[in-house]
Order: structure tokens, then sequence, then C-alpha cells
């Protein structure tokens, strides 16, 4: 059974991890906060009584269920809004159009077309696909790095190796990337 100072020190480690994936995910820092906010409440209020060794697993599935929950919302919304729309077709308004109305901040889910978010699913898509061929040690350190924010201290010690190793390991993984996403005509 995890303590009070148990969980909230897990929090505290976790918080800018979560809320880097959860601005990955939807683009947005607000809802990303929100999303972190909503999934660290779920995990104290329904988990906070399991063995602190469960948490980051326990954790990391309701971040990801929440980032789920608001893209299903988000889908919802969006109907309605497409709703609205074509029902103030027929108002006596010609000129009204519930879109132009409801206009969203640049980058924002509102206001991203279907072939933007298509176009990006297939790019992150790809990039996942070449960070699987990666060698396991690469693969490791780079997740490591660069999608759990892990500093190089904090990587060498969970890989049991040097620092020195997981440097050249993110370097070799990230030119091999960079080299293999080139290839496929993506460059970022």
């Amino acid at each position: 059974m995890a303590t009070d100072k148990e969980l909230s020190d897990f929090l505290a480690s976790i918080e800018k991890r979560a809320f880097k994936q959860a601005v990955y995910a939807v683009r947005r820092d607000e809802t990303a906060l929100d999303i972190v906010q909503d999934a660290m409440i779920k995990l104290a209020e329904k988990y906070g009584d399991r063995p602190a060794s469960e948490l980051p697993m326990l954790f990391q599935r309701i971040l990801q269920n929440t980032i789920s929950d608001f893209f299903r919302r988000e889908k919802v919304r969006n109907t309605w809004v497409s709703l609205f729309s074509s029902m103030s077709a027929n108002s006596d308004d010609d000129d009204f159009d519930l879109l132009d109305v409801y206009q969203g901040d640049e980058g924002n889910e509102v206001v991203e077309s279907s072939a933007d978010k298509l176009e990006r699913a297939q790019v992150l898509t790809i990039i996942e696909e070449e960070i699987e061929k990666l060698p396991a040690r690469q693969r490791e350190a780079f997740l490591m790095r660069y999608w759990n924010d892990m500093d190089v201290a904090e990587t060498a010690e969970a890989m049991n190796c040097s620092e020195g190793s997981v440097k050249t390991h993110c370097s070799r993984a990230a030119h091999a990337l960079a080299k293999a996403l080139k290839a496929r005509g993506i460059e970022l």
C-alpha cells in the first residue's frame, strides 16, 4: 500500500512528463493541463491504496484513457457544431453560419481539417514504425530521453550503463531516425 507521501512524491515526479505526453497528443497546453489533472485525481481517488510499485503503470493507463475520453468528447462536440450549422441554413438570415461565429485558435482541433488530422496520424504512424526498427538499446535510450523526458543520469541508471553510453545510443538513434524518415519523405 502506497503511503500518502509516496503517492504525492510519485505525482510530483511524473507531472512534467505527463504534461508533455498530453500536449503531444492534444496540441493544446490548457487542455493538456486539464487531462493531467484529471488523471492524477483519478489515480489518487481510485488507486491510492495500491502498492507504490504499481502506480506508474496505473497512471499511464489512466492518462491514456483520459486522452481518449477527450477525443471522444471533441468528436461529439464537433458533430453538434455541424448539426447546428446545417440547421441555421433554414433560418431567415441566409448569411448566418455558426462556423463563422465559432472561431477556434490556430492549431485547435476544432479548426484542423480532416486532411490535416489524417496526415498527422500517418506521420506519427511512420515515426512509430521507424522507432520500432531501432536496435533495442538505442530505442530504449531514445524513448527514455525524448519521450519520457528523463535526463541523462536517470536514463543511465534505468538502463544500467554509463551516461556516455546513453548519449551515444541517443545520438545514433536520432541520426538513424532522421535518415529513415528522410528516405520516406518526412523532414522534421
